[in-house]
C-alpha cells in the first residue's frame, strides 16, 4: 500500500489559462483585468437578427447569455448609439461597438499557489488527499481558491489538459484522495477507466442512528435532481423523473449510541451519490444538512472521507492503491462516540 506523504507547495505560474464564457454565466465580471473593445458590421445574413444573436455569431469565443449581459451592463452601441436591450433588431451594415469583459469563469482558471498533499506523482498523474473545504472545480459563489487553481500553479503539465487533469471530483466538504491527469493520454485512460467502473473508491462515512439489519447492502437507487428542490439530488422514479442509475455497496464497521460508522463503495459516480443513498436508508451523514443530518460529535461539515483509491496505471498497467489516514476532524469525532478506526 502506498502511504508516502510529501507536502508539495505549489510555486507560481507565469501564464494565466482563460477560458471563454459558457451558457450559464449570470453576472458581467467586475474586474480591473483589461477590456477589448471591437467593432463589427452586420453582414446581411444577420439583417433583421437580435443584437444578441448577431454577437454570438460574429463574437463566437463568447457564449449568447453572456453577451447579452454585457449588452445589459451597458458595454454595446450600435451606429454610434448605446443599447441595452438584447433584443434590438439590426439592420445589415450596421456598425456595432461592443466592450469585452472577461468573464467571471475565464478568470477563474488562473494559477494560485496552494500547498497541496501530493501523496504520488509520476509522468502521468498525481494523487492528491483533499482537505475538506477546498472546492474542486471553479464554479459561480467558487471562481477562485479551488483544487484545478493550485494544479495550474503548481504543474506546467496541467496547462496543457482540459479540467488540469481533474477526472473525478469530490464535494467542498468531502476529505480524502482524488486522482488527477498530467498527460492526455493519461486522462482519457482514466476517464474511461472511471466509466467502466476499474477504479476503486471507498468512503469511511460516520451517519446518525445505529445501524439494524445485515451488515451489508447493495443500494440500487436511481439518482436525478430532487423534483421539488433544485439544489438537491435525491432517488428518483426513472418512469416519471430524469435521472440515472446508481449503485453503492454499503458495510456497517461499528455501531455507537448515536450511529454507526460504515464504509461505502462507489460502484457509480452519481452526483452527491453516498450522501443520497444514506439518507434514503434513513442514516443521513452527520452534519450533511442538505440531506437530513446534523452536526454531531463536534462536526459541522458533512462526515465522509475518501480513504481508499485503487486503480491499474493507465500506461504502465501497474496495480495501484493509496490510502488516506483519517482527518483530525472524523478522527475526533470517531474518538467522541466511541469508535476506533478500521485497520
Amino acid at each position: 500500500m502506498n502511504q508516502a506523504r510529501p507536502i508539495i507547495s505549489a510555486t507560481p505560474s507565469a501564464q494565466a489559462l482563460a477560458l471563454a464564457a459558457v451558457d450559464g454565466d449570470d453576472e458581467t465580471a467586475d474586474t480591473a483585468a483589461e477590456a477589448e473593445s471591437r467593432a463589427l458590421q452586420v453582414p446581411p445574413g444577420h439583417h433583421g437578427d437580435r443584437l444578441d444573436r448577431a454577437l454570438a455569431a460574429l463574437v463566437p469565443e463568447f457564449s449568447r447569455s453572456y453577451l447579452g449581459q454585457l449588452v445589459e451592463a451597458g458595454a454595446a452601441q450600435v451606429n454610434g448609439r448605446a443599447v441595452a436591450k438584447p433584443a434590438h433588431r439590426l439592420r445589415a451594415g450596421d456598425r456595432i461597438d461592443i466592450e469585452l469583459r472577461p468573464t467571471p469563469m475565464s478568470q477563474a482558471f488562473v494559477p494560485q499557489p496552494m500547498a497541496l498533499d501530493v501523496v504520488h506523482e509520476d509522468e502521468h498523474l498525481a494523487v492528491i488527499d483533499k482537505p475538506a473545504g477546498l472546492v474542486v472545480h471553479p464554479a459561480p459563489g467558487h471562481w477562485s481558491g479551488t483544487l484545478l487553481n493550485g494544479l495550474l500553479a503548481r504543474d506546467e503539465r496541467a496547462r496543457q489538459l482540459p479540467r488540469a487533469g481533474i477526472v473525478h471530483r469530490l464535494d467542498r466538504d468531502t476529505s480524502g484522495l482524488m486522482v488527477v491527469a498530467r498527460s492526455r493520454p493519461a486522462m482519457d485512460a482514466l476517464v474511461a477507466a472511471i466509466a467502466a467502473r476499474r477504479v476503486t473508491r471507498e468512503y469511511l462515512a460516520l451517519a446518525h442512528r445505529p445501524w439494524t439489519g445485515p451488515a451489508e447492502r447493495e443500494v440500487d437507487a436511481p439518482i436525478g435532481r430532487d423534483p421539488r428542490n433544485r439544489l438537491r439530488m435525491a432517488v428518483v422514479d426513472l418512469d416519471r423523473n430524469a435521472g440515472k442509475p446508481a449503485q453503492t455497496g454499503v458495510q456497517l464497521l461499528q455501531n455507537a449510541e448515536h450511529g454507526c460508522l460504515l464504509r461505502c463503495a462507489l460502484r457509480t459516480g452519481r452526483t452527491h451519490q453516498i450522501r443520497v443513498h444514506l439518507a434514503q436508508l434513513r442514516h443521513p451523514l452527520v452534519a450533511d444538512a442538505l440531506y437530513g443530518g446534523a452536526p454531531a460529535a463536534g462536526l459541522q461539515r458533512q462526515a465522509l472521507h475518501a480513504r481508499r483509491l485503487a486503480f491499474q496505471h493507465p500506461i504502465t498497467g501497474e496495480p495501484l492503491a493509496f490510502e488516506a489516514p483519517l482527518p483530525a476532524d472524523l478522527a475526533a469525532a470517531l474518538a467522541d462516540w466511541g469508535l476506533t478506526m478500521p485497520a
